[in-house]
């Protein structure tokens, strides 16, 4: 069976439009979470970065969150005066900052961590174990296709 044009066209905006109609909820959950432990959501995302992750170059954290370097950089001096991320130099390249979680940082993190990830839980709670899965192998071919498209407009 063949689709028209215009039908794939009004399918795929009409995919678009749950999609982030679905991601604003999903994600306003998630971040009303963080807000109630005092941090800005761009603030919780850089901790949880470092937390997951360890070490991370300043500029890598940026790209990870989608974020302009100069917010990323913001966002670390304040978590800096806070005390809960340190800056470290590249010990090869002096141009590479690191940004890692301090002591007091870490321990935040392994006491808020579990609490982000009930958050997420109850948020996604609508689908069962095989759902998730789908969605999981279905978002990810939506992502490489559109990296994809991405890369050959460039």
């Amino acid at each position: 069976m063949k689709v028209s044009h215009e039908h794939d066209t009004q399918l795929a905006m009409h995919l678009y439009r749950v999609f982030a109609k679905s991601f604003k909820s999903v994600n306003e959950h998630v971040v009303n979470g963080s807000k109630i432990e005092g941090f800005n959501p761009t603030s919780f995302a850089v901790m949880e970065v470092l937390f997951y992750k360890g070490r991370q170059p300043i500029q890598q954290i940026g790209a990870q969150l989608l974020l302009q370097s100069g917010n990323v950089t913001y966002v670390v001096d304040k978590l800096v005066e806070r005390g809960y991320v340190r800056r470290r130099p590249c010990p090869e390249d002096r141009r590479v900052i690191y940004a890692e979680l301090t002591l007091p940082g870490e321990q935040l993190m392994q006491k808020l961590y579990p609490l982000h990830e009930r958050h997420i839980q109850h948020a996604l709670g609508g689908l069962n174990e095989e759902e998730k899965q789908q969605l999981i192998s279905l978002l990810g071919k939506m992502n490489k296709h559109a990296e994809q498209v991405q890369i050959t407009r460039r």
